[in-house]
């Protein structure tokens, strides 16, 4: 019996991960399909966008998309995420561009085995001391080591600009009863952790599982955005409140958008991702981004047992 429809793409025809547009922002239009097309339509006409070249498709005010068009995007491996205006607040995903569960099973052995879940832990902050080892160092030493670091970026970037920079104090639920820099760091901490939050759904690690966060649903989240925050966050705030910007919310939350949108920060992300999960074993950005779409199963020796056929048929009852 043919399934009705148009048949979805093979997988040697879908465009490499790293060929792809990364992200593609889309903001008060009407989103369908036509063939192998995504078409958004708004007052000014209707865009035809291949959906084989999108890597993720953000979903910001003003949108409705169709249920053809989500189809389409599966069926060619990328993503739809529901964000706020700009891209700056994540709101919801659809599926991983990623079809197979290797990143994820590898993120959840590390972070369930003490050892491993310290290795990968040194690794992040190593990150952060190039050229210094964090081999031998403890959680707790680690921990003092990075605070030093962020106090003495704090105190850096106040000199350059000017900004009076006392310590960082804020209420999450009160973002007015801060100061003008901490509001700016606020605000672009969250902007960031919303972009880092979308490439590790689009990569199909899990947003939960962190090493050195942990108890939250966005441990990883705050693991991984916290490898950008010096070079991206914090100098981007103390620009905005040297600038006299009157809505520093807003600005300090585009001047983030600004910062990543030449794309050098998502590439980053997501090798740095692969490396901290999978090591010397990472391969290609784009390794299991497009594999053929198979289900195996576990076995207690370690082997994967093909899926899709009764192992009934090869197991004599009778020694059972």
């Amino acid at each position: 019996m043919k399934i009705p429809g148009v048949p979805p793409a093979e997988i040697p025809d879908l465009v490499r991960a790293e060929d792809r547009i990364s992200f593609l922002y889309l903001e008060r239009s009407v989103i369908h399909r036509d063939s192998n097309a995504i078409t958004a339509a708004d007052d000014r006409g209707v865009m035809h966008i291949p959906a084989a070249s999108i890597g993720v498709l953000m979903l910001g005010p003003g949108t409705s998309i169709t249920h053809q068009a989500i189809a389409l995007l599966a069926d060619h491996g990328a993503t739809a995420i529901w964000v706020g205006e700009r891209g700056v607040r994540y709101y919801a995903h659809g599926r991983s561009l990623a079809s197979s569960t290797r990143l994820l099973i590898a993120q959840a052995a590390a972070v369930s085995h003490r050892d491993r879940r310290l290795s990968v832990a040194r690794a992040m902050y190593g990150m952060r001391f190039p050229g210094e080892s964090t081999a031998d160092l403890t959680m707790q030493q680690l921990r003092g080591k990075e605070g030093a670091r962020v106090r003495r970026s704090y105190r850096e970037h106040a000199e350059r600009t000017g900004v009076t920079w006392r310590s960082r104090d804020y209420n999450p639920e009160q973002f007015e009863d801060g100061d003008a820099i901490n509001q700016a760091l606020s605000a672009a901490h969250a902007c960031l952790y919303g972009i880092v939050h979308a490439v590790i759904v689009a990569v199909g690690a899990s947003p939960g599982l962190g090493f050195v966060h942990t108890g939250h649903e966005r441990a990883f989240v705050y693991d991984i955005a916290d490898l950008y925050k010096a070079e991206v966050t914090i100098p981007v705030a103390f620009d905005i409140v040297a600038s006299g910007e009157a809505d520093i919310g807003s600005r300090a939350r585009r001047a983030v958008r600004d910062r990543v949108h030449d794309g050098s920060i998502l590439t980053r992300c997501v090798r740095d991702i692969r490396a901290l999960l999978l090591g010397g074993e990472a391969g290609p950005i784009d390794e299991g981004w497009a594999e053929p779409d198979l289900v195996k199963l576990w076995d207690e020796t370690g082997i994967e047992l093909a899926g899709g056929r009764n192992h009934g048929d090869f197991i004599d009852w009778d020694d059972v």
